[in-house]
């Protein structure tokens, strides 16, 4: 009985001293508005259009527009996927502005160029751009002010700004891939020939051939208003000649002299796409994400999965509750890297199975408490719609990739059979537990996020990315092509939902998240790194819903890390993507006696400072009529409230 009482008696302590822990940041607090998001440049930028007048969605454009400007790991030719609430119908919508793969981007192909996967980089890598269409389509429908003025802090930015130490030095430390590309070098080298060619940290960086394309687009929108066009008319034609005018000629003038494949066709065929989100409820709160053709339903899955749990009595970060959670994740990572896909393109993917709470308790009873499951495989809930699974051929033979007692080449992807040996396929197929800097790289892989939130009821949750450094210029347009084809596969065996193919999506890593409480807007909240966003956005979400922390001391918080999963994003073979079972990666906060437990239950465990990109966040606070703002202590995330 004593040894009870002492138990309750410490676990009280525990919360106590969560709640009153101390932040390296402060959080942010404001009456009528929030903007958060990867740059300090960028959040006043979303600060200069609220206090304009602007509501909750022309700000995060604004924002946006300003990260794209400034190469916060995207450029304004990659994408953008946001979710909106509207207090107008008290909906959460989601805009579906990711490019496609263009024309001739075959699994065929690309074997013939001996690809095992899409590259990483330069013009073979790029789907058409859509954070232009995405931005135009989300202004002309749920903002309130002119793309004129939304664009204009970028246009400002573009015109010359005091380039960060961060962006700068990825401009040279890439160089020598970047000199490949010709526009490319002449943007991002100022001081082509010296021993440091890209800008000095606080040197004016100055963006030319981007302010001349903006220019067009306010131009545009600008003649269409002395033409009595509507607000809506005004801004879509701007999307107009970005995809179909003067700006998509040299765009894809540009993309084919480097050797890329996108057309006038292609561009004038892309347009976003307004969809229903997927949601979930978790202990009375709805929360809602972007459906499968990126990787958030993984989130909603790993909830399900978790509500059969009591994981307030385990403690934060114990090891009950970390191993819980890695259980957890890896059953629903290896649902979406099997699953996912684009929704518009067939074989339909089973999200009613995937997402139903009957699938997620029978996928709760197979997490062992005492071991970790190195072999853990997608689950089948084709019964939970009523249907026969018809991909269990692929199944069986799709485990011989992590499981290391099957035949060695026995399911070896058919690209990589013709370029490897019998020790390279057993190499392949054996557990890899190791994790250099390249997979580490491959796995965090950024991007930047933005959160905006005022007190009329407008809240926007947006993850774009693409088109990052070191990134292909398309011809004199100032915009850098996306690198999003990597993200698609080459072999049904490892996802049949996601093989290549003309005109479709490839199933992205970009998650944001928004979430309801009591039928109101309860957080938004995102984050940058690959294939741990959805991993940092889950615990986030529960530092908050289960152990009570405010939003910073959550976006703060040790967070640990999986790499049991497959990668979505660079390496060449298949062993670059595969995945490391029992890979944990936590912070090194963490007690050695909790290190030494998950050792002895099968981890193979490392330490790291940090464990989470940055996470950006925003906490409706409906008791007191404020809104609070979180960014992490680690990156240039930063936020303004007013």
């Amino acid at each position: 009985m004593r040894k009870n009482s002492v138990s309750c008696l410490l676990f009280v302590c525990i919360l106590t001293n969560l709640s009153a822990q101390q932040t390296q940041k402060p959080p942010l607090h404001g009456k009528n508005w929030m903007a958060v998001t990867g740059k300090p440049l960028a959040a006043t930028a979303g600060a200069i259009v609220f206090q304009k007048g602007g509501n909750a969605v022309d700000a995060a454009c604004a924002m946006l527009a300003a990260t794209c400007t400034m190469w916060d790991v995207l450029s304004w030719g990659g994408e953008t996927q946001a979710l909106i609430y509207n207090p107008k119908t008290k909906k959460v919508i989601a805009i579906n502005a990711l490019g496609v793969a263009p024309t001739g981007a075959t699994v065929e192909f690309f074997k013939s160029k001996g690809y095992n996967f899409p590259p990483e980089y330069g013009p073979l890598a790029a789907t058409t751009p859509g954070t232009v269409g995405g931005l135009c389509y989300m202004l002309s429908e749920f903002g309130t002010m002119s793309l004129k003025e939304v664009l204009s802090p970028a246009m400002q930015l573009a015109a010359g700004y005091p380039i960060e130490a961060q962006t700068a030095n990825s401009m040279e430390k890439g160089k020598e891939m970047i000199k490949q590309w010709p526009y490319s070098a002449a943007i991002f080298f100022p001081h082509a020939g010296e021993k440091r060619e890209a800008p000095d940290a606080g040197e004016i960086f100055v963006q030319k051939d981007l302010l001349v394309t903006l220019g067009k687009l306010v131009a545009a929108e600008q003649d269409a208003l002395k033409k009595r066009k509507t607000r809506k008319e005004a801004i879509m034609a701007a999307f107009d000649r970005f995809y179909k005018g003067d700006i998509a000629e040299e765009f894809v003038r540009g993309s084919k002299e480097q050797g890329g494949l996108i057309t006038m066709e292609d561009l004038a065929k892309w347009k976003p796409i307004i969809e229903e989100p997927m949601q979930t409820s978790y202990r009375g709160i709805d929360v809602y994400k972007m459906q499968q053709w990126t990787q958030g339903p993984a989130l909603l899955q790993a909830l399900n999965i978790l509500e059969n749990f009591d994981l307030k009595s385990m403690g934060y970060n114990s090891t009950k509750y970390i191993h819980t959670l890695y259980q957890a994740m890896n059953l629903s990572f290896a649902d979406r890297d099997f699953y996912y896909g684009d929704p518009y393109f067939p074989p339909e993917e089973p999200m009613k199975g995937l997402l139903s709470k009957g699938y997620a308790k029978d996928r709760s009873v197979q997490i062992r408490s005492d071991k970790n499951d190195a072999y853990a495989t997608p689950g089948d809930p084709y019964p939970y719609e009523g249907k026969v699974n018809p991909f269990l051929d692929i199944l069986r033979k799709r485990r011989a990739l992590t499981d290391s007692s099957s035949r060695p080449g026995s399911a070896v992807p058919r690209q990589d059979q013709n370029t490897m040996n019998n020790t390279d396929l057993k190499n392949t197929l054996a557990m890899n537990t190791d994790v250099d800097a390249e997979y580490m790289d491959r796995l965090w892989r950024g991007t930047t996020s933005v959160e905006a939130a005022d007190t009329s009821g407008w809240v926007v949750s947006i993850t774009p990315s693409g088109g990052w450094l070191p990134a292909c210029i398309a011809g004199h347009t100032g915009v850098g092509m996306s690198q999003r084809m990597q993200s698609f596969v080459l072999d049904p065996l490892i996802d049949p939902f996601n093989v290549v193919e003309p005109g479709k999506r490839p199933r992205v890593t970009l998650t944001p998240t928004l979430a309801l409480k009591e039928g109101k807007p309860y957080l938004c909240f995102g984050v940058q790194g690959g294939d741990t966003q959805d991993q940092n956005l889950l615990q986030f979400f529960l530092n908050m819903v289960e152990f009570g922390m405010t939003i910073q001391q959550a976006t703060e918080a040790a967070n640990f890390n999986t790499n049991q999963l497959w990668l979505s994003l660079g390496g060449s073979k298949l062993e670059d993507r595969k995945p490391r079972p029992g890979n944990i990666l936590l912070s090194n906060t963490t007690s050695h006696s909790i290190a030494d437990d998950l050792t002895k239950m099968g981890y193979h465990v490392s330490f790291g400072d940090r464990t989470s990109g940055p996470i950006n966040a925003i906490f409706l606070d409906w008791k007191h009529g404020s809104i609070w703002g979180g960014s992490s202590n680690n990156g240039e995330d930063y936020g303004i409230g007013w």
